[in-house]
């Protein structure tokens, strides 16, 4: 399926549009591993991936959830979560159980350990922060704009609820 492009109307002056290191995919894949290989010797004493330590986080914000709540705060959908929360019951740090009020749900609830990991992982962002060496207010545009980026993808259907 191709998607229907239509060009606007930009002035790119004498800029090649298709320089790579022009393009905001190539930036943000850069990016990405960049930022990813700052968190995960962070995250290994914790035994944690990054994508179950963004698990750990919307639940140590709001548990219990259940998968589908899980999924949305996470924009991920159940085959990519289901195998993170299965490594994270197998771990100790959560459970996962039927609702009693509607037995379709999975509810996923932290245990002791669970809880408990949140204190070591207080100190991650500042971690980060430090280890990327831009100040606290340059992370916080970028995440705003990261974050109109996203909704914009969205909006335009790039990316699923």
């Amino acid at each position: 399926m191709s998607a229907d492009i239509t060009e606007p109307d930009i002035d790119w002056g004498d800029v090649d549009p298709l320089a790579l290191d022009r393009q905001l995919c190539f930036a943000l894949a850069v990016a990405n591993r960049a930022v990813l290989a700052v968190y995960r010797p962070l995250l290994e004493p914790m035994g944690l991936t990054h994508p179950q330590y963004l698990v750990m986080l919307a639940l140590w914000g709001d548990a219990p959830m259940s998968v589908k709540e899980i999924g949305q705060a996470l924009q991920l959908d159940s085959p990519t979560l289901s195998p993170l929360l299965k490594r994270l019951e197998s771990s100790g740090l959560i459970t996962r159980a039927r609702s009693t009020a509607d037995e379709r749900q999975l509810i996923v609830e932290l245990t002791d350990s669970g809880k408990a990991l949140r204190n070591q992982a207080e100190r991650i962002p500042g971690a980060v922060v430090q280890r990327l060496g831009v100040s606290l207010a340059e992370l916080e545009e970028l995440h705003s704009v990261l974050t109109r980026v996203n909704a914009a993808a969205l909006r335009a259907g790039a990316l699923s609820e």
